[in-house]
């Protein structure tokens, strides 16, 4: 099988493939009530009940060139999606959870969707703009984005703590990427990774304990695919980390948030190794 849709457990380090395809899938979000997990495929959005039966296809309307830069509201009511089918640059949009025409967010392109904040309020996301790829905030319903980085090299995957008090993302000022953490209006920026691994996509635990997060051989250039990764957990006030899940995997396996609603659990994607 090409892409296999996993779920680790914590209290018993166990993995469990919950879904085996020939097709290429990525980045799972689990649903707050824990039912399901939501991933993309081939431009399209798919759910997959955990109760049992196959995936089914969530109606994005004309959307259809979906990446893997998605993920479901506090409350559960909603998706958020970025997709290119427009103009051909990522745009971010928001569809209600069981589908339907999505309403576009973002008026400037490209932007990348990668967190919700507590309240339900304002996403965060990653976009180019003057050349750079920074972090970016704006209000659920669309409006005036804020610029939170700048200087700060390629910067990516920003997620909010669920006390609503910090933004994790990875940046690669110090010339490869580690993960930051700041408050959600910019300041108080903090270095929380330095080593010589390269640390992408860091996800808060939803208790707050923790996170995960992928972390690639040293000398990586950018997130690609078709590596041998590891996922691995940090405290949430910074340490050392220990790795949780060696894979091979890379781009698609964690890109958004997925930790299981208890947070005991975190859902990823990993894949066989390409022939030579």
């Amino acid at each position: 099988m090409k892409s296999e849709l996993m779920i680790h457990d914590l209290k018993t380090g166990r993995d469990t493939v919950v879904l085996a395809t020939p097709d290429h899938i990525e980045a799972p979000n689990w649903t707050p009530d824990g039912s399901a997990l939501i991933y993309n495929g081939g431009g399209l959005l798919y759910r997959l009940d955990l109760g049992g039966g196959g995936p089914v296809q969530i109606d994005t309307g004309p959307r259809v060139k979906l990446n893997n830069d998605h993920g479901v509201s506090p409350d559960g009511k909603m998706l958020a999606i970025s997709d290119k089918t427009a103009d051909g640059n990522s745009c971010i949009y928001t569809l209600p959870m069981a589908g339907g025409t999505p309403v576009r967010i973002t008026q400037h392109t490209p932007s990348y969707w990668h967190g919700w904040s507590p309240d339900g309020a304002t996403l965060t996301y990653t976009a180019r703009r003057d050349g750079a790829f920074d972090i970016f905030t704006i209000p659920v319903g669309g409006g005036q984005e804020t610029r939170l980085t700048r200087d700060m090299g390629h910067c990516d995957g920003p997620d909010y703590t669920p006390d609503d008090q910090w933004i994790w993302f990875n940046a690669d000022k110090t010339g490869s990427a580690q993960l930051w953490r700041m408050h959600p209006d910019g300041s108080a920026l903090e270095q929380m990774t330095d080593d010589d691994r390269v640390n992408w996509f860091a996800h808060p635990q939803p208790r707050g304990e923790m996170l995960v997060y992928l972390s690639y051989p040293p000398g990586t250039l950018g997130h690609p695919g078709d590596l041998d990764v590891e996922l691995r957990l940090m405290s949430a006030a910074g340490g050392a980390p220990r790795t949780s899940v060696a894979l091979h995997g890379g781009q698609g396996t964690i890109n958004v948030p997925s930790w299981a609603p208890d947070g005991d659990k975190f859902a990823y994607c990993r894949y066989a190794k390409e022939s030579a």
